[in-house]
């Protein structure tokens, strides 16, 4: 689970670094609403990380690809909502930066998303 975890950090972490830079774009050239940036820049990381995820945070799993896949993207549509509500409870409820705001969000989904997909996802058989 380790090792499994560090991978999943990294990838994470570059995943983070392109849903911010998605927002911000969004949010300050586009002049797009921060919550409906913030689920582009998610679905966006979601096809990325799905690949790096499945060919190097969890190379072990004996999973079928179509199983993997059809998991991950239940998963992460619960992170996406688990994403959204927290967005919106903050920038919306709380008058919270939207920055700030992800930030929060950043390091609550990813934990939920990591135990799901460690063992449910991707678990060994």
């Amino acid at each position: 689970m380790n090792r499994s975890f560090l991978r999943y950090a990294i990838v994470g972490l570059l995943g983070a670094a392109v849903h911010i830079s998605i927002l911000t774009i969004l949010v300050e050239w586009a002049h797009l609403d921060p919550i409906v940036s913030s689920v582009a820049g998610f679905l966006v990381v979601l096809t990325l990380s799905y690949w790096l995820n499945v060919k190097w945070s969890f190379e072990h799993s004996q999973q079928s690809h179509r199983k993997a896949i059809f998991r991950y993207t239940l998963v992460s549509v619960m992170g996406l909502c688990l994403n959204t509500l927290i967005m919106f409870c903050l920038v919306n409820g709380l008058g919270m930066w939207y920055l700030f705001g992800q930030a929060i969000a950043t390091l609550i989904v990813p934990i939920h998303n990591f135990l799901l997909n460690f063992y449910w996802t991707f678990k060994s058989r």
